[in-house]
């Protein structure tokens, strides 16, 4: 379903991801994992058109997303690190825009989105106004959305970012049922190790912008002596804390020099 060959992108002389590789297969829930700054997010928005790859290659079912955009487009959800919600909508009114955006017929729009909403527990709230709800309740409909189209592929980019454990227990109950039922491929990259144990069938663990271990989380846990998912990701990527600002910062200095009027 997705397919990754030495895919690179450089911002300047800064290389973000470098020459990595991957496959991911149809009805996989693939966690991809690393550091701050270890080329996550850098390549997320690559294999959702965001980014151009400086070199490589990607298919998403087929599709190449730097040549076919828009139909590389509709294949997928895509839930981001930071909310993208409208707050002045109500719960029903963010569903409907965004079938409309994806051109979910009218024929089973109202039965999809209800049946959304009851499964992540917001029906009841479908006519409140998303300024009023919880950061969860947000996350729930956000994810709600991502799987309103019937995507092929759908990526949460750190979903539950700052939720309470029970939140996010909840939130990958309804997850895991979807890729059960609907064969949604999930890739998605945490920081809670316990959830990439406890809901991905396999992990790829990426840092300084290279692809350092793939496997299941048993293999990882095998390959580094770990007991532990956690303990296994600190032997392969080692324990020092990392600057995501400064890693950031660098790239925006890399973009606009790129950017910068020639003298």
């Amino acid at each position: 379903m997705i397919q990754v060959h030495n895919l690179v992108k450089k911002f300047g002389d800064f290389t973000a991801v470098n020459n990595i590789s991957f496959t991911v297969e149809a009805g996989e829930i693939f966690a991809f994992l690393g550091p701050n700054g270890a080329g996550k997010t850098t390549t997320i928005k690559m294999l959702t058109t965001l980014l151009h790859p400086t070199s490589g290659k990607i298919e998403l079912d087929g599709l190449d997303p730097t040549i076919h955009q828009y139909q590389a487009r509709r294949t997928f959800g895509i839930v981001f690190q930071d909310p993208s919600l409208d707050s002045e909508q109500t719960a029903y009114e963010n569903m409907e825009l965004h079938a409309v955006l994806y051109k979910v017929s009218r024929k089973v729009r109202a039965e999809r989105i209800e049946q959304l909403l009851k499964r992540f527990e917001l029906w009841e709230r479908r006519d409140d106004y998303v300024k009023t709800f919880s950061g969860g309740m947000k996350r729930r409909l956000e994810i709600a959305r991502g799987f309103l189209h019937t995507p092929k592929i759908l990526f949460l980019d750190e979903p539950t970012l700052g939720l309470d454990p029970q939140t996010r227990n909840q939130l990958w109950t309804h997850v895991k049922h979807l890729n059960e039922t609907q064969k949604t491929t999930v890739f998605l990259t945490t920081h809670y190790m316990d959830e990439a144990d406890r809901v991905a069938h396999r992990i790829a663990i990426i840092d300084h912008g290279g692809i350092v271990a793939q496997g299941t989380s048993q293999q990882l846990k095998q390959q580094t002596g770990s007991e532990s998912l956690e303990q296994a990701f600190l032997a392969l990527t080692g324990s020092s804390i990392r600057d995501e600002s400064a890693t950031s910062a660098d790239q925006m200095r890399q973009v606009a020099k790129m950017w910068s009027p020639r003298r």
